[in-house]
């Protein structure tokens, strides 16, 4: 019998494996791999070098599965010129954003750029929205942006928008957008991921120097108990960085990226690529923005509230899609017939549709048996919208984390109890024989993925407030979403996302088993260990 490396005992295990032993009290690893799960015949693998490894107790489960995130984009919070200045970690008030900017300004050295990331006035009730003259006026001498927490929106000065190369003549990117005045001169606010990245792109690429950034946000991850993650908005730019965390060893996390579609509608990488530790498997597209900035593409208008006022929405607003139908059909039949898993960000409900709607076109004209193309975030997506998804094939990656950090705002501040309390249906999902992963789209909330098994759960708010309590979840089906569920979105199923014999040892122990514990207690459990490929990447 094959001698093993590792073997893990004295504690529950949770395989995640629907084929695999119902309570085991053992696993196996040898050179990287399990070999063994179940009860005491495991031990018969045990040899004069192999390492007991007693959970005194505690839980051993799959790594989590991170199915939609953006570390080449998290590190950059890293980075001395960027200040963070999110809700949901270090600034939940008005206040507190207005002293980290002040304290910001007064220690960054004379000219330096600066990025402050987070700015979210749904949360940080108060706080102004930003002004061309304001920024000017705090930085004249040097670059400023301040960048809203969903992503989706900046305002810079003008130092920023030279830095760019941007005059009144730019013409808008396709599919953002750059807002100009009564006269067409800039106002320094832009839309979308094409009109952001034209302004913070230039600052973030100048200062990452190597992969060190990248290095504290896998370890970050791994601190979580991650230990596959995507990443939904790779640019190519980031290739040679990558290439170097892997080679210096400072991985902790498998990746699966998502390169972003461009107007040119290609790309240059080959579509066979990468190894278990790295590949590029998609393409990210975007029907629609963000429900905190007022341009989701709904049926239905956002309320008329002090908080749709104070994101400057004029009365009963709608949202928009910033693609017309022919151009998603275009995008779409660019990069799925070439074999390329497809992600697509929506929200509102009309989004969902057109989004369906190319991909039906697309399916029809090449099919593909395995395609699992993605929507992604699906916050007002509906039964029915779910149902016709499954029908097709198509899997989705829910953004639960909103229900507890925004479920007061969507329900009271911006869409009504029924809409908003409806946000992300993830039983309806479930109901429709969907495989779905649940996300935190870090940085927009922390990488915390027992925090998200709990919102789907419990469906609970910060203030305790519980939303459409018939789409709760169970906690088992929840611990799919984290793990062999999302690891199938990507691709990776086959090597890691469960404790299957053959699979890589891709492991997290936590303190207590999430399966025994108040659903409203699991973002309290700690991460005790985490293993990639048998190697401890964390130790409390």
């Amino acid at each position: 019998m094959r001698s093993a490396d590792l073997i893990f005992t004295g504690g529950s295990i949770i395989t995640a494996d629907d084929g695999g032993p119902t309570e085991p009290s053992h696993l196996a690893v040898s050179d990287g791999r399990i070999i063994a799960v179940g009860s005491d015949e495991v031990l018969g693998h045990r040899g004069p070098d192999t390492a007991m490894i007693d959970l005194a107790g505690r839980c051993l489960m799959p790594g989590f599965v991170e199915a939609h995130t953006h570390p080449t984009q998290d590190q950059t919070l890293y980075l001395d010129c960027v200040v963070d200045i999110r809700p949901v970690t270090t600034c939940p008030t008005a206040d507190d954003v207005d002293r980290a900017i002040k304290r910001a300004l007064d220690v960054a050295p004379a000219g330096e750029p600066l990025v402050f990331y987070g700015l979210d006035v749904l949360l940080q009730t108060g706080y102004p929205t930003p002004t061309l003259e304001w920024l000017d006026r705090i930085g004249p001498d040097r670059p400023i942006i301040i960048w809203q927490n969903s992503g989706h929106q900046a305002w810079a000065n003008t130092a920023a928008l030279r830095n760019a190369g941007l005059t009144d003549a730019t013409p808008d990117p396709i599919g953002g957008s750059f807002e100009r005045d009564t006269d067409g001169h800039l106002t320094g606010t832009v839309y979308e991921a094409p009109g952001v990245e034209a302004v913070v792109a230039p600052i973030l690429f100048a200062a990452l120097q190597g992969p060190e950034a990248l290095a504290k946000q896998h370890a970050a991850l791994s601190a979580q108990g991650v230990t596959m993650c995507s990443d939904m908005a790779f640019s190519p730019a980031m290739r040679p960085l990558v290439a170097a965390l892997y080679e210096q060893n400072l991985a902790r996390v498998r990746m699966r990226v998502y390169e972003t579609s461009t107007p040119a509608l290609t790309t240059d990488y080959p579509l066979a690529n990468g190894d278990d530790l790295f590949q590029q498997i998609g393409i990210k597209i975007w029907v629609d923005g963000s429900p905190w900035v007022g341009n989701i593409d709904t049926s239905f208008p956002y309320l008329n509230t002090p908080a749709t006022a104070a994101l400057g929405l004029g009365h009963d607003h709608r949202g928009h899609a910033n693609y017309t139908e022919a151009q998603l059909a275009e995008i779409v039949g660019a990069y799925y017939p070439r074999g390329w898993q497809i992600a697509c960000h929506v929200h509102g409900d009309n989004g969902v549709d057109k989004i369906l709607d190319a991909y039906e076109r697309a399916l029809r004209a090449h099919p593909r048996p395995d395609h699992r193309l993605r929507l992604e975030h699906c916050g007002a997506m509906t039964a029915a919208q779910f149902q016709r998804a499954a029908r097709m094939g198509v899997t989705c990656s829910l953004f639960v984390d909103h229900l507890y950090y925004w479920g007061d705002v969507l329900a009271d501040d911006l869409f009504g109890a029924d809409k908003g309390g409806h946000w992300v249906r993830t039983k309806s999902a479930l109901d429709a024989g969907m495989r779905v992963s649940f996300h935190n789209d870090s940085p927009v909330t922390r990488e915390e993925p027992l925090r998200n098994m709990s919102a789907a759960v419990t469906r609970t708010s910060r203030t305790g407030r519980v939303l459409a309590p018939e789409e709760r979840i169970t906690v088992e089906q929840a611990i799919r979403a984290q793990t062999i569920d999302a690891a199938w979105q990507l691709f990776a199923d086959d090597i890691t996302g469960s404790l299957t014999p053959g699979k890589y040892a891709d492991l997290v122990i936590l303190d207590r088993d999430p399966r025994h514990v108040d659903p409203l207690d699991l973002p309290g459990i700690d991460v005790h260990a985490t293993y990639l490929a048998g190697q401890p990447t964390y130790r409390r």
